[in-house]
């Protein structure tokens, strides 16, 4: 169970994301307390986790908060309840979110019914009424109303209750009525579940284990490598002892009750290197838990298991070669990490749990033995991980590549952030930018010549085009600086024309793309640019909106002709 350490650690992390949105902002909030950035950040980092955006004036646009923006932008307007809105196109989900930050840590479960105040700005959902609404309100409302009017694709609607405490969303009749009426799923996220985000480099976690010869199996690459790796077949119980937060019961193979495990939780730092995030809610983790009930000597088949690297691991013969001790050091669980977050869940559920099912079932347990100076525990990650329903770039982040880039960028100040809440390598430094790996593939892609495509095609980025980007022939790790800075000069610019052209990320891609081209200002280039938009005539003769015109090789061909490119 979380408590005030993470609670802190929570704080912590909050106030880093607005220390990086004054970083990108390039300005300060003197005025400000130190408990008023908390709360403002705190919204930065819950969405970066939560949604798929990483890019810190990115989420900053998708907050509708009234103090946020008020303070932030000097835009006064009612959210109406709402304090955030993401639309993803890909999986046709719109996310609502209400938060409550609170200033105190409270032990013990709190109650938040404050839930009905979203219903302000549902009800102008579903009037398709947004006229009393304003500015971000207004906007995101409109979008809103014109995908679930107008499309015919079929849209979820979710409404995020978010808290930085401890708590129980009672559900009482307004918000029953709610998710009847309105077709929509409410979700809370307290503590507990956010603790779960925090990305720390965590402190090494060992294991002692002592099983049967039958239920061990080792290999070698060759029969004179003295690196060996194991598979093991382990019962439940014994796999939530060594990834459990308590080291005495890690190292305590010979615990003889198993009822002492009844409230051991995960320490989350063996799932440091896992590539998939938390998943809140999915039919995986729910048919886990019907196995477990229904019929755990059966779950072995059922699981394709859990993959773990370490640092060392070592097996000794004991008790009249009968059984075998082996001792991991530094866990770090690489595949199978929603499969023992749902046992660790199932096990807190009831404390007769872990004797009467979890002890019964077994599961395939892989340990390789991996260091972190070589490239096997991330083609161990890639690889296992693959089979499943992780998205290619969440895969990518492991490659070496991609952990050198971070490295040499931390080196220059910059955060690359490869996966959700990262934060920068050093919590001390002060980093000038922040950027996820999927941007710098954009920007990448968009100097090589391909800006049309950087933007509708990103998952191609990191499947099709990913060596043509990230190869060892074409990606030249020390322009990296160079290339995030310039991107950000451009932005920051096009930025401040944005009352008299439209700003989005696919005008930028281009800028960055003309830049390496021509040798002039860059209001001039933007100007050129936007005068090139307008005069472009698709051979279709159909009108189209900018949007449309630049993501269509035609347009690219034609701004190339028109500027000798």
């Amino acid at each position: 169970m979380a408590n005030i350490h993470d609670y802190k650690l929570i704080a912590k992390k909050s106030s880093k994301y607005f220390d990086l949105l004054e970083i990108e902002l390039e300005k300060q909030f003197p005025n400000l307390s130190d408990l008023q950035k908390e709360r403002l950040g705190f919204y930065l980092f819950i969405l970066e986790n939560l949604t798929d955006r990483k890019e810190i004036l990115d989420l900053a646009d998708i907050v509708t908060d009234t103090e946020f923006n008020k303070t932030i932008f000097d835009d006064n307007f009612d959210d109406y309840g709402i304090d955030a809105v993401y639309i993803n196109e890909d999986e046709k989900l719109i996310s609502l979110f209400n938060f409550k930050y609170r200033e105190k840590y409270k032990s013990g479960k709190q109650s938040l019914n404050e839930t009905i105040l979203s219903t302000k700005f549902i009800n102008a959902l579903i009037t398709e009424n947004h006229n009393e609404l304003l500015s971000k309100s207004k906007k995101y409302a409109k979008e809103i109303i014109e995908r679930l009017v107008e499309s015919r694709d079929v849209w979820k609607i979710q409404l995020f209750v978010v808290s930085n405490e401890d708590f129980d969303l009672v559900k009482d009749s307004n918000i029953i009525q709610l998710e009847k009426v309105y077709g929509l799923e409410v979700i809370s996220i307290g503590l507990n579940k956010i603790s779960e985000f925090i990305s720390l480099r965590p402190e090494p976690i060992d294991a002692e284990i002592i099983i049967d010869n039958d239920a061990v199996m080792s290999f070698a690459e060759s029969t004179i490598s003295s690196s060996k790796s194991y598979i093991l077949r382990l019962t439940l119980d014994e796999l939530i002892r060594i990834t459990c937060d308590n080291k005495e019961l890690r190292s305590k193979y010979n615990i003889e009750k198993v009822s002492e495990l009844k409230d051991c939780t995960l320490d989350f730092s063996v799932l440091f290197d896992n590539v998939r995030g938390l998943v809140l809610k999915s039919k995986y983790n729910d048919n886990i838990s019907i196995t477990l009930k229904q019929d755990p000597t059966k779950f072995f088949m059922y699981n394709n298991g859990v993959t773990i690297t370490c640092k060392d691991v070592i097996a000794e013969p004991v008790n009249a070669n009968k059984k075998v001790r082996i001792s991991i050091k530094s866990i770090q669980v690489l595949n199978g990490g929603q499969t023992l977050r749902t046992i660790h869940s199932f096990n807190s559920l009831d404390e007769k749990n872990i004797e009467e099912y979890l002890s019964k079932a077994e599961v395939l347990v892989r340990v390789f033995k991996a260091s972190s100076e070589n490239k096997l525990n991330n083609s161990i990650a890639e690889f296992t991980n693959s089979q499943n329903s992780i998205s290619s770039i969440d895969l990518k982040s492991l490659r070496s590549e991609q952990l050198q880039l971070e490295q040499f960028l931390d080196e220059h100040n910059i955060i690359y952030s490869r996966k959700s809440g990262d934060t920068g390598l050093d919590e001390r430094k002060n980093y000038i930018h922040k950027i996820s790996m999927e941007r710098f593939g954009q920007i990448l892609f968009s100097l090589k010549g391909h800006p049309e495509k950087a933007t509708n095609q990103k998952k191609l980025l990191f499947e099709k085009y990913y060596d043509i980007i990230f190869g060892p022939e074409n990606l030249k790790i020390e322009d990296s600086p160079k290339q995030i800075t310039r991107y950000f000069e451009i932005k920051k610019v096009y930025d401040s024309l944005s009352g008299k052209f439209e700003v989005n990320e696919q005008k930028l891609f281009y800028l960055i793309y003309l830049d390496e081209h021509l040798t002039a200002a860059i209001e001039d280039k933007i100007e050129l640019f936007e005068r090139i938009i307008k005069e472009f005539k698709p051979s279709s003769g159909k009108v189209l909106a900018d949007s449309r015109k630049l993501i269509q090789l035609q347009f690219k061909d034609y701004l190339d002709k028109e500027l000798g490119i």
